[in-house]
């Protein structure tokens, strides 16, 4: 029997290996990031250390002072039938709300947008393409493309900010988060298929793999599916109730991203939530719940994110977050 376990072993072993590696890749991927975080708040440094800890975190949303009316700007709303303090009840005991929808209109612009605006792939400002060729600019660069995003060039659709500029996304903020709340990412992306694309790329893109954002000490964000998502185009996964309860292990650990398996162990398979839905379907979480965006088979996807958070928006961000206007 002996024979028959030693190949195994090894496979594991190797498996093992590449895991470390690929995280140790996405590490040091960010090193530079961290540092420019760091020299712009040096403050930065606290919440990555200590945000994680669940005693810490806890503390720090004892501090979040009760929302105002006066915070929440008084125009009109995208969103007519959304009760603000119903989603804000649901993303407190879930970590999400389930029932955005961004109207037609506002779809079509920001897909309009898109197709006269080039994009840039895998976060790399150097590999410029049209998004509707990214199989051709696959073959152009020679490497698998998993996404194309706009960064600040977002600020320069009209849609895409009246979706930012939404009252009811900024009450929904202010009664999460309490007064500070602020917008301080907005942010407008593909997710291609790539039959290239490897585990590095996979991991590096943060696909199929468990992970939490960590980019402030309290944060909500709003995502909706432009384009419309089926289960063969890269769908959200969100793990329900992961928001509020965290093993040592996931306290502890430099890392924020985690094997499926290692995820269900600690809070339960049962408690995945995948999302999918047609254009403009959106909704509301905690990003420090774990998530995931899964590798799309067939189409590409395009989702539009507007995050809100407690702290001065950082001038970049590893997903090339623009400064606010």
């Amino acid at each position: 029997m002996q024979p028959s376990r030693q190949p195994r072993k090894k496979a594991d072993d190797l498996e093992t290996i590449a895991r470390r590696s690929g995280r140790l890749h996405r590490m040091a991927a960010r090193l530079p990031t961290y540092m420019a975080d760091l020299r712009e708040r040096p403050s930065w440094i606290a919440m990555f250390v200590l945000a994680r800890i669940m005693l810490f975190r806890r503390l720090h949303w004892r501090r979040a002072r009760p929302y105002r009316a006066a915070d929440t700007p008084n125009r009109a709303s995208l969103f007519e039938r959304v009760e603000p303090q119903q989603v804000v009840e649901q993303v407190r005991t879930q970590g999400i709300h389930v029932g955005l929808v961004l109207p037609e209109d506002i779809c079509a612009e920001i897909l309009d947008f898109t197709r006269r605006e080039t994009c840039f792939g895998n976060f790399d400002r150097r590999l410029e393409l049209d998004a509707t060729q990214y199989a051709e600019a696959e073959v152009r660069f020679g490497r698998a493309l998993l996404s194309g995003h706009y960064f600040e060039k977002v600020l320069d659709c009209p849609a895409a900010m009246r979706v930012q500029r939404d009252p009811l996304l900024h009450e929904v903020a202010a009664r999460y988060l309490g007064d500070r709340a602020r917008v301080v990412s907005t942010r407008l992306w593909w997710s291609f298929p790539s039959q290239q694309a490897s585990d590095a790329d996979k991991n590096l893109a943060s696909q199929d793999r468990y992970h939490f954002d960590l980019d402030d000490w309290r944060m909500i964000k709003f995502f909706f599916y432009v384009s419309g998502v089926e289960p063969d185009q890269g769908p959200h996964v969100y793990l329900r109730g992961s928001h509020k309860k965290r093993s040592l292990r996931h306290q502890f650990s430099p890392l924020v991203g985690h094997s499926a398996d290692e995820v269900y162990a600690d809070y339960g398979k049962d408690n995945a939530l995948t999302l999918l839905g047609g254009p403009g379907y959106g909704f509301a979480e905690d990003p420090f719940g774990f998530h995931m965006g899964t590798v799309a088979q067939r189409a590409p996807r395009l989702m539009l994110e507007v995050g809100f958070g407690v702290s001065p928006p950082s001038r970049r961000r590893f997903h090339g977050e623009p400064v606010i206007r």
